[in-house]
């Protein structure tokens, strides 16, 4: 059973000079309950924008993504964060810690919009990424990558059906790297959730049995680029 499917997916942007710049032009993808895909592409390719509208961030210009029998286009705002907080956990390249809250306070506030937090379950993830002995420290007093570990235990802690993970090791040593992207996809078989992961690093995407060519699904017409 497909948790995933998009359909006729388009989305452009306009360009400071007024050209119409398309960026997604996807006719059909699926993911399937408990797959896990690598989605391999340059940076700058479109896999960031594809991610944010699966995620209901973006609105499509046309086309369907629908989740778990839940068609995104038919939700309104209020319903679509309520079914990202329960059924999508996004690991955002950039991170998006609340600077004012401490490492065990950001996933407990990203608790608070799903199931509740659960402070236990919290600090299990935070310990399983290295970051035990940092449950206090706001993300300004850590490193690039234990932020991003912060990130990961964040977007695992509801136990989403479907993981969405941009660029997830970008900023982490090989050691780190490969442990954390270990960590999501052990998680991930545990909690029966599917992950569609995004990466140009080639050492990641072996870890994958699949492993998809962005340029081949998003089919952008020749002269344009993605973004």
């Amino acid at each position: 059973m497909a948790l995933l499917e998009i359909s006729q997916l388009k989305k452009a942007f306009i360009t400071p000079d007024g050209r119409r710049h398309m960026v997604i032009n996807m006719n059909r993808f699926t993911l399937a309950e408990e797959v896990q895909v690598a989605l391999q592409g340059e940076s700058g390719s479109g896999k960031t924008t594809l991610l944010n509208l699966i995620a209901g961030l973006l609105k499509p210009d046309a086309g369907s993504i629908t989740i778990a029998g839940q068609a995104m286009s038919a939700l309104s705002e209020p319903q679509r964060d309520r079914l990202r907080a329960t059924t999508i956990g996004y690991i955002f390249q950039a991170f998006n810690l609340l600077q004012g809250y401490t490492c065990l306070e950001n996933v407990l506030l990203g608790m608070s919009f799903g199931p509740g937090a659960d402070q236990p379950l919290a600090e299990m993830l935070l310990n399983r990424v290295g970051l035990g002995k940092y449950l206090g420290h706001y993300p300004r007093q850590l490193s690039v990558g234990q932020q991003q570990r912060v990130a990961v235990a964040r977007a695992l802690a509801n136990k989403p059906k479907l993981v969405l993970a941009d660029e997830p090791t970008g900023n982490l040593d090989r050691q780190n790297a490969l442990k954390s992207l270990a960590l999501i996809r052990e998680t991930c078989r545990e909690n029966g959730a599917a992950l569609l992961l995004v990466s140009h690093d080639r050492e990641i995407l072996s870890q994958f049995q699949q492993v998809r060519a962005f340029e081949q699904i998003n089919q952008i017409p020749k002269g344009e680029v993605g973004l």
